[in-house]
């Protein structure tokens, strides 16, 4: 494993203080202002306590940090899509938190702006958290004492003068220091460190920018790569299924006029709608069944893929944009691709080592075993 070059992974259990959140590790830009203003330790280490209590559920079983754990990336690998109450099953594969602070919107559809606004809707979906209301989530961080001394400490606030604005106030703040970069492709790209990737990686980091086309979305830059272009496109999963249905189902939809809370309902509720992707937010019929591209850094070890864990492996990801866009052979052409998915006839052995370059995109505090 390549040695670690910059800081790795901010706060998570320790909250030091704001001097070291402004650092990031190599590979990462620096932090968005928005990261860095009133992001107080006590700030952090509230969110961290928001994020992981399961008395926000209808069970007290489920919290954020069930569908984001950071053991496992903060995703739930191995589960294809996340579970809620009572094992209720949604239709969509949970996405890392780690270096949301670079993304631009929230959820496979981007419905969300802020990680505030995203912090919102697990509460009262019916098969994740399965609260009516918010007035639950009130109540305890008004009455609990800890609570109580925490919101007066970083918000100056008591009792009814909490409000959700603080709770998921506290709880972005949390998330926007977890951050993770210093990669072996990290040390060998950024920092000029030629050992650090094996030759296999070498050459699918050559196919990743050039045969493959991987960096058209997931874009590597000259000083930076977050590996992900913070847009939307449809890649052929899960709309092909459908797609004899699309027209009516998106006309049916969008004369429902669904707000995006009750969006955030339908999504997770009927995988029919759910397929719909971006449109379902945008209205847009150039959204059909177009998702955000996902970050790969970490990529090998929050398995499986796509927006609904179709894709069990990172060897099933690259063998279906090989194929441009079809994962198995009777699947038709998908009438919906966005432009530049199409067959890249790559070999076997390249193949290989692209997915050996992606294994290369983990941190080293995610390292796992198997991996060494």
């Amino acid at each position: 494993m390549a040695p670690l070059i910059g800081v790795q992974l901010l706060f998570i259990a320790t909250a030091p203080g704001v001097e070291a959140a402004q650092k990031v590790p190599l590979g990462l830009p620096p932090l968005p202002e928005r990261a860095t203003q009133a992001a107080s330790p006590e700030k952090v280490a509230l969110g961290k306590k928001l994020f992981e209590e399961t008395r926000f559920s209808a069970t007290r079983q489920v919290s954020c940090a069930t569908c984001h754990d950071a053991g496992k990336a903060f995703t739930d690998s191995p589960l294809s899509v996340s579970e809620g109450i009572r094992q209720l099953k949604g239709t969509r594969n949970a996405p890392t938190v780690i270096n949301a602070v670079y993304f631009e919107t929230m959820f496979w559809d981007g419905r969300s702006p802020s990680l505030e606004d995203q912090a919102l809707h697990p509460f009262v979906n019916p098969v994740e958290m399965g609260l009516k209301d918010h007035d639950p989530i009130l109540a305890i961080v008004r009455k609990d004492a800890d609570y109580a001394r925490a919101f007066d400490q970083v918000f100056g606030k008591r009792g009814p003068a909490v409000t959700m604005a603080e709770v998921t106030d506290a709880i972005a703040a949390f998330e926007r220091t977890i951050i993770s970069g210093g990669s072996p492709f990290d040390c060998y790209y950024f920092g000029g460190e030629e050992d650090a990737l094996t030759p296999a990686q070498k050459r699918g980091l050559k196919l990743f920018v050039n045969e493959g086309r991987c960096v058209s979305c997931h874009v590597i830059e000259q000083t930076q790569a977050l590996f992900t272009d913070n847009r939307f496109h449809n890649v052929g999963v899960g709309i092909t299924a459908i797609q004899q249905d699309v027209p009516a189902l998106a006309v049916e939809f969008l004369k429902t006029r669904a707000t995006l809370a009750e969006v955030d309902i339908q999504v997770l509720s009927d995988k029919r709608t759910s397929e719909l992707g971006r449109l379902a937010v945008t209205r847009l019929f150039d959204d059909i069944g177009s998702f955000k591209t996902p970050t790969l850094r970490n990529i090998a070890v929050t398995a499986p893929y796509m927006h609904d864990g179709s894709l069990k492996t990172l060897r099933d990801v690259v063998v279906h944009y090989n194929n441009g866009g079809v994962t198995n052979e009777k699947d038709r052409v998908n009438d919906f691709l966005s432009g530049g998915i199409r067959p890249l006839h790559l070999t076997e052995a390249q193949i290989d080592d692209l997915v050996a370059f992606m294994e290369s995109l983990t941190s080293p505090e995610y390292v796992q075993p198997a991996q060494l």
